[in-house]
């Protein structure tokens, strides 16, 4: 059965996050054997895991404030130091502020 709707977290990853997703599964959850198909190391493998992760989370929390997850996800792809991201998250909340 095809899915018709792709969920709101998994729209927001890239074709990379995808294929890790897809051999971490065929790997049953073995993050050994992704480094090993990969050809890096475990705490590589471990730290991917994490970065996609948190991308998963950020989208469910802010799935009401695309913006704001727009630049946490640029932020944990290292597209913006989180310093940037920061400041423009609580920029956007100061303007989101003065409009209410």
């Amino acid at each position: 059965m095809p899915i018709e709707v792709v969920p709101e977290w998994m729209a927001g990853l890239e074709d990379e996050d995808m294929a890790f997703i897809k051999n971490f599964l065929r790997a049953s959850g073995s993050l050994k054997e992704v480094a090993r198909q990969y050809g890096v190391t475990y705490p590589t493998v471990r730290l991917r895991l994490d970065r996609l992760i948190q991308k998963i989370q950020i989208s469910e929390e802010n799935a009401h404030e695309p913006y704001i997850a727009l630049i946490k996800r640029l932020a944990v792809n290292e597209k913006v130091d989180f310093a940037a991201a920061k400041l423009l998250i609580a920029e956007y909340k100061k303007t989101k502020e003065g409009k209410t």
